[in-house]
């Protein structure tokens, strides 16, 4: 049976809310004071950064035209972005660029002295891509690495993108279902090419039964900002801790790097898989609000 256009929009805005409150927990991170194991609401309003808001202009497009147009994504991305959210340096280039008239492909390929960016922006934001594709994995990983090129030409940062959106994927398509969490890593391999990524996906898997702290050590945080340093920790998170979204953000934010990132990813698949009743309600509440043009 066809999906309807419903139900993927359903799909996709509980992974962007997963992902976006896992964004603004994991900012939290970043001030000593707030980083508590319990957070509340009296502290005001959550922030969210470039993560939720790149992610919500995939979804935006998505939601118009039913796949990915890469140059409408691009210039999305350019026309939305604000700097108080925290963009990376090679964003920041490549929207500088797309503003003043340049061509987005050229732009990200000559990201970082030509081998374009290898950075985890777009395994970030592509949660909701893939419950949006859940029906199809193959399809998943293609709109995936089309909606990262823009921004990450880099066949890494791609790879990055594509395991993040195949486990999103079936975790949305196992929605009501029993789910082992390692499965997810298992379908991530079985869409990303060989490399550094894939390398760590694999290594992930040996680790299943090692403490977090440890598990970071050896994959990488997300400090180095790179989709490899980034994604095999991130589905070992989510693997682990499948059904406790406080726990797994909580994880994210214990082993500290790019925590905001971090619990983003993995706060847009567990919401993919178990909707956003898995999200505690206060920390909903204290969220910022999603901006308003997603439903304009």
């Amino acid at each position: 049976m066809p999906v309807s256009t419903t139900t993927r929009q359903t799909l996709a805005l509980d992974s962007l809310t997963g992902l976006s409150v896992g964004d603004a927990f994991g900012e939290r991170g970043f001030e000593p004071h707030l980083r508590v194991t319990s957070p509340t609401c009296t502290d005001g309003r959550w922030p969210w950064t470039d993560d939720t808001q790149m992610a919500c202009s995939v979804l935006d497009v998505l939601t118009r035209f039913g796949e990915i147009d890469q140059t409408i994504l691009a210039r999305a991305f350019a026309e939305r972005a604000e700097p108080h959210r925290n963009y990376g340096y090679g964003a920041i280039q490549l929207i500088d660029g797309i503003r003043r008239g340049g061509e987005w492909r050229a732009l990200s390929r000559g990201l970082f002295k030509g081998s374009g960016s290898w950075g985890n922006g777009g395994a970030m934001r592509i949660a909701p891509l893939g419950a949006w594709f859940h029906d199809d994995l193959d399809r998943a990983a293609a709109q995936a690495a089309a909606a990262s090129e823009v921004t990450h030409a880099h066949p890494e940062g791609v790879a990055g993108a594509v395991a993040i959106a195949v486990a999103a994927a079936h975790a949305a398509a196992a929605r009501g279902g029993t789910l082992a969490g390692p499965e997810l890593i298992d379908t991530a391999l079985a869409h990303v090419t060989e490399g550094y990524v894939h390398d760590g996906l694999r290594r992930a898997k040996e680790l299943l039964d090692r403490p977090a702290a440890e598990v970071a050590a050896e994959l990488g945080n997300g400090s180095q900002i790179s989709a490899p340093d980034t994604v095999p920790f991130a589905l070992w998170t989510v693997a682990t801790r499948l059904d406790d979204y406080p726990a797994a953000l909580r994880t994210c934010v214990e082993v500290g790097g790019d925590m905001d990132t971090m619990a983003a990813i993995v706060g847009g698949v567990i919401a993919a898989h178990h909707g956003t009743s898995c999200i505690p309600e206060e920390w909903l509440e204290a969220r910022e609000p999603l901006p308003g043009w997603l439903w304009s």
